[in-house]
């Protein structure tokens, strides 16, 4: 493994200690000693990390850890994976469920499933269908929301279709277009450009 490639898995393996210490309680210096020290060795310095090694270890307070804590996850971007978090995986699954409505209202019967593979770094899930896949796979923070997953993987089932086996899905009754999936008062739609925009009918509910 080269040294960039180790550094990354290192900073990541931190990340994901500190924020299930936040999540779980008892967040203790270590993990956040550890990832600011590597991250100024690295000279990725931030107010966080500068503040965290000025500071003795012993004056940091439960307060001061969580807060710094939060500090260094927002200031890397951090996600957590569906290892971390198997509630977005849960998530994601109960979305495709409700998508495997539409599709059976489409006359289509194959299966659908979500899988990950060990090739995306990402830790993405990508809908398979017929053994095959299509499209960017679904980041594991689209699970956080129920109606933001089925929105996700609505757009997931229709690339991996369009990729698969070229068949526009769905497709809009009154104007024979393909429909696309969107967000209408924060609920998972389906729309159609036919005269205008227009919403045809919540995802999982196609006639």
């Amino acid at each position: 493994m080269h040294s960039e490639e180790r550094a990354k898995q290192v900073e990541d393996e931190l990340l994901g200690r500190i924020y299930t210490a936040l999540r779980d309680g008892g967040l203790d210096a270590e993990p956040v000693l550890e990832l600011a020290s590597l991250l100024e060795e690295w000279g990725e310095s931030t107010p966080a990390t500068q503040e965290i090694l000025e500071r003795p270890a012993a004056h940091l307070t439960a307060a001061d850890l969580t807060r710094l804590g939060e500090s260094l996850l927002r200031d890397a971007n951090f996600e957590p994976s569906f290892a971390l978090e198997p509630r977005l995986w849960a998530t994601l699954e109960h979305a495709l469920e409700v998508v495997k409505r539409d599709v059976r209202a489409g006359g289509i019967t194959s299966t659908l499933r979500l899988v990950t593979h060990d090739w995306d770094s990402r830790g993405r899930a990508w809908v398979e269908f017929q053994g095959g896949y299509h499209g960017n796979g679904i980041d594991a923070i689209a699970g956080c929301s129920a109606q933001g997953a089925l929105g996700e993987v609505a757009d997931a089932v229709q690339e991996t279709f369009m990729g698969m086996i070229l068949k526009v899905w769905p497709v809009c009754a009154t104007h024979g277009r393909g429909l696309h999936a969107g967000y209408e008062h924060r609920m998972a739609v389906w729309r159609c450009t036919g005269d205008g925009t227009h919403t045809v009918a919540p995802v999982g509910e196609l006639p």
